[in-house]
């Protein structure tokens, strides 16, 4: 038995840390057995290395060297908790994965795609999300939100523009994602956001 790869998506202030709780509550009301991670992260070595990622820093970080940390925290990530709890028959839901990278370096901050994808071929292989849920806000909204939650990352202190390209991207790779990546409008209230998420998550036949 194999278990399922949920991933949930977005830019900053789309609310992931409310739906992602909600994402769980609903999996768990089927019975299922869940394992809820984030990225970067989710082991004790990938965690130090995601604060080396996020916290700000006098010393200008080099993009290549932030996009091999990223992965070297998701190798880390995969074999120590991820592939072991799906060849177990658990489910994963993870906040980030590899779409993130491709919004975030790739979109973001520009870098070479074919970099990334040789990256990705050898840290992933043929692994993939079986639904990633993607909440989209305009940036200027979640921005605002994100400024008045608490102080802003390294991620967080990056302009407009930067987090333009990372919608940007996230939604193409929507577009071509033939449904794997299901788009979220998380500009409604709350309830009409997470009955989205509820008629996603149906598919996959958790609450339906």
């Amino acid at each position: 038995m194999v278990g399922k790869f949920i991933t949930l998506e977005g830019g900053e202030g789309v609310g992931k840390t409310t739906n992602l709780r909600y994402i769980q509550e609903c999996i768990e009301a089927a019975g299922i057995e869940l394992v809820v991670t984030r990225e970067p992260g989710g082991t004790e070595f990938a965690e130090k290395i995601r604060e080396l990622l996020l916290t700000p820093s006098d010393e200008t970080v080099c993009e290549m060297s932030e996009l091999l940390l990223v992965f070297a925290a998701r190798a880390q990530h995969l074999e120590q908790l991820i592939k072991p709890a799906l060849a177990a028959g658990k489910w994963v839901l993870c906040d980030r994965f590899i779409d993130a990278t491709h919004a975030y370096q790739g979109g973001g901050r520009q870098m070479n795609q074919q970099i990334i994808n040789t990256l990705e071929s050898m840290v992933l292989g043929s692994l993939q999300s079986d639904l990633t849920l993607l909440l989209d806000l305009p940036v200027e909204v979640g921005m605002a939100r994100a400024r008045a939650r608490a102080a802003l990352d390294r991620f967080e202190q990056e302009k407009v523009e930067f987090f333009e390209r990372v919608r940007a991207r996230y939604l193409e790779r929507a577009a071509a994602s033939q449904g794997r990546i299901q788009v979220i409008d998380a500009a409604p209230a709350l309830p009409e956001v997470q009955a989205q998420i509820a008629a996603a998550l149906a598919q996959m036949g958790v609450g339906a």
